[in-house]
C-alpha cells in the first residue's frame, strides 16, 4: 500500500505521470491514491520529497533538524512575521521564522493595496513587487435609491504584487540571520507556569503520520493570520464573531479594458451586503475584481447563495468586466473587528491579522502587520535584553500600537458600527472611507 506523508508532499503531480495503472490523482490541494493502485513503487522514484513509500516500509531519512533554542520564534512568513523576524534579527536576536505552506506568498489572499507614504515609511518600493501606481481613486455608494460618487485626484498608492512582496520580505528576514523554515507548522504551544516557553513544530522527516520537535524561545510571535490558532491556546482571542467578519471572493481578470490608475469602490448593500467590491488595476488589461461582504448578513439577501455568486453577479453586471477572463481566484476572510483587550502573555505577543489589527472600514491589513511586526520585535529584542519577557514588560508593544495605530482603527470601527450597512451612502462615511484608502 501506497502511504502519502501529507505535510512532505508538495504536490507536484511528478508521481502521476508514472504511475502505470493511472492509480494516482493529483487534486486542487492533495494527491489520491486510487484502487488501481498495485504498489509498484514506480511513483516512490519520481517523488523529489520522499513523501511517499510503501506500508511496512521503512521512511525516508530525515532532513536537517532545528536546534532547540533561539531568542525569538516567529510563526506565520506574512509580511508582519517577515517584517518581525528581519527586525529582530537585526537587533542580534537568534530568530526562526516558521511557515507552514511551502511557498511563502501563496496563496494571495489580499487585495493587494496600499498606500505610498505609510509602505515608504517601512520599505523602499521596488518595482519588482509593484505591479501598478495609482494615483485616484473613485467611491460609488448606493443607498435607498440615492448613489454618490467621490473622486480622490493626487493620491499616491501600488498595487503589490504579494506573491514576489511576502517572498522578497521573508528573504530580507534571511539575509538579517533569521532562520527561514517552510512546511513547518506550528501545532502547539510550549507553556509553563502560564508562561509560553516555545512551540511544537511538525516536522518534515517522516512518512507517515506527524512528527513533533519542542522548540524554546524567550519570546514567540504569533503572525498566523486569520486562522491562527496560537492566539487562542495562549488565551488572548476567542472565536470571531461573524458580524465583525467580512467574508471575500476576488479574480484576477486579463483581457479588460480600465483606468490603469484609478481604483475603484462600490458600496451598495444589495451588492455586497455590508461589505463592498473593488476593482484594483494590475497593469497590461489585468485587475484584482473582488467583494466582500459581513458575514452575518448575506445569506438573508436576495440573490446568490455563495459570496462568490454575487461576485460573478457584480462582474456579469459590468461589460467592462464581464469580457474579462479569471485567471486567478482567492477567497478566505477578514477580521473587522477591534483587537483583543491583550496582545501579549508571558513571552508571548500577537501580530497582524492573528491580532486583528486590520482596519475595520476597508479591511487593510498589510501595512498594519508591518508595523505592528517591526514594534513587537524592537519590543522582544528590548526586554529580552533585560532578562525580562513578561506580560508587563511586553505590555509597551501594545500600548505603542495603540498609540500610533490602534486609536484610529477604533474611530473607524465606530463609524463602521455607526452607520449600518444600508445607510453607508451617507456623505460622512463616504469620506471616512475614502481617508482610510487614501
Amino acid at each position: 500500500m501506497i502511504l502519502i506523508d501529507r505535510q512532505r508532499c508538495a504536490r507536484c503531480g511528478g508521481c502521476v505521470d508514472v504511475c502505470p495503472e493511472g492509480a494516482l490523482t493529483l487534486a486542487e490541494a492533495r494527491l489520491v491514491v486510487g484502487r488501481a493502485c498495485t504498489d509498484c513503487g514506480s511513483c516512490l522514484s519520481a517523488c523529489p520529497m520522499g513523501a511517499l513509500h510503501l506500508g511496512g516500509e521503512e521512511a525516508a531519512p530525515a532532513q536537517p533538524s532545528l536546534r532547540r533554542r533561539y531568542d525569538v520564534i516567529v510563526a506565520g512568513a506574512g509580511p508582519g512575521g517577515s517584517v518581525a523576524a528581519e527586525t529582530a534579527a537585526r537587533a542580534g536576536l537568534s530568530v526562526l521564522l516558521l511557515e507552514k505552506r511551502q511557498e511563502i506568498g501563496s496563496p494571495v489572499r489580499c487585495a493587494e493595496g496600499v498606500g505610498h507614504e505609510a509602505l515608504a515609511s517601512l520599505i523602499t518600493p521596488d518595482p519588482r513587487w509593484i505591479a501598478a501606481e495609482v494615483t485616484r481613486a473613485e467611491i460609488t455608494a448606493t443607498a435607498g435609491g440615492t448613489t454618490r460618487t467621490l473622486r480622490a485626484e493626487g493620491g499616491r498608492g501600488y498595487i503589490l504584487e504579494r506573491r514576489v512582496f511576502d517572498r522578497v520580505l521573508a528573504e530580507r528576514a534571511a539575509a538579517a540571520g533569521a532562520e527561514v523554515r517552510v512546511k513547518a507548522a506550528v501545532n502547539g504551544l510550549l507553556i509553563e507556569d502560564g508562561r509560553v516557553r516555545g512551540v511544537r513544530v511538525r516536522r518534515n522527516d517522516v512518512g507517515q503520520g506527524p512528527c513533533e520537535v519542542e522548540v524554546e524561545a524567550h519570546i514567540v510571535i504569533a503572525a498566523d493570520g486569520v486562522e491562527g490558532q496560537l492566539g487562542r491556546w495562549a488565551g488572548l482571542t476567542a472565536a470571531l464573531p461573524l458580524r465583525d467578519t467580512m467574508v471575500c471572493a476576488q479574480y484576477l481578470l486579463a483581457g479588460i479594458e480600465i483606468d490603469p490608475a484609478c481604483t475603484s469602490y462600490f458600496i451598495d448593500y444589495s451588492l455586497a451586503p455590508g461589505g463592498y467590491a473593488w476593482v484594483f488595476p494590475k497593469g497590461e488589461g489585468r485587475a484584482n475584481v473582488g467583494l466582500g461582504v459581513q458575514a452575518d448578513l448575506w445569506r438573508d439577501v436576495a440573490g446568490p447563495r455563495t459570496v462568490l455568486g454575487f461576485l460573478e453577479r457584480f462582474i456579469e453586471e459590468r461589460p467592462f468586466l464581464a469580457r474579462g477572463y479569471p485567471v486567478t481566484l482567492v477567497a478566505g476572510s477578514v477580521p473587522v473587528a477591534l483587537p483583543p483587550a491583550h496582545l501579549v502573555a508571558d513571552g508571548f505577543m500577537l501580530v497582524g491579522d492573528a491580532a486583528r489589527q486590520v482596519d475595520p472600514l476597508t479591511g487593510g491589513g498589510i501595512i498594519n502587520a508591518m508595523a505592528a511586526g517591526r514594534l513587537a520585535a524592537r519590543t522582544a529584542a528590548e526586554a529580552i535584553g533585560e532578562g525580562d519577557t513578561s506580560a508587563s514588560r511586553l505590555a509597551c508593544y501594545a500600548e505603542a500600537w495603540h498609540r500610533e495605530r490602534g486609536r484610529k482603527m477604533e474611530r473607524n470601527y465606530r463609524l463602521r458600527e455607526r452607520f449600518a450597512p444600508p445607510s453607508r451612502a451617507d456623505e460622512r462615511f463616504l469620506q471616512a472611507f475614502a481617508l482610510a484608502v487614501g
